[in-house]
């Protein structure tokens, strides 16, 4: 049988991180490897909150909001969890749409200026 665990270098295989970003993860103790040696390996649980860490990243939340949610995990349970997410997806979620707004205006105008410089140079 296989070991579940992941060496450190098929961590940063695995989520296509820098191995640098995993270590600062683990320096601001998002992640807690098992350690043997000088060796780290992450298990289930490890590899489940770095996914929860990128996708947080990825919608836009920060890495404090990330570890606050994870430790309320660790304190309250799923369901406190799931209430928190709730909220901090109401509010990111504004967040986005206005950015997807101010990025449709700025494709727009730079659509129009590309196409009347495009004109002008025929």
């Amino acid at each position: 049988m296989s070991d579940p665990r992941l060496n450190f270098k098929d961590m940063c295989a695995k989520f296509d991180v820098t191995a640098r970003t995993l270590r600062y993860y683990e320096y601001i103790e998002l992640l807690s490897p098992e350690k043997e040696g000088r060796s780290r390996f992450y298990g289930p649980k490890e590899i489940a909150r770095m996914t929860l860490i990128l996708r947080g990243r990825r919608w836009g939340f920060s890495l404090e909001e990330i570890r606050q949610w994870l430790e309320i995990y660790e304190r309250s349970g799923t369901r406190a969890q799931m209430e928190v997410l709730v909220e901090m997806a109401d509010r990111q979620l504004k967040v986005l749409n206005s950015q997807r707004e101010d990025l449709e205006t700025a494709i727009a105008e730079l659509q129009t200026l590309r196409d009347e410089t495009a004109s002008d140079l025929a």
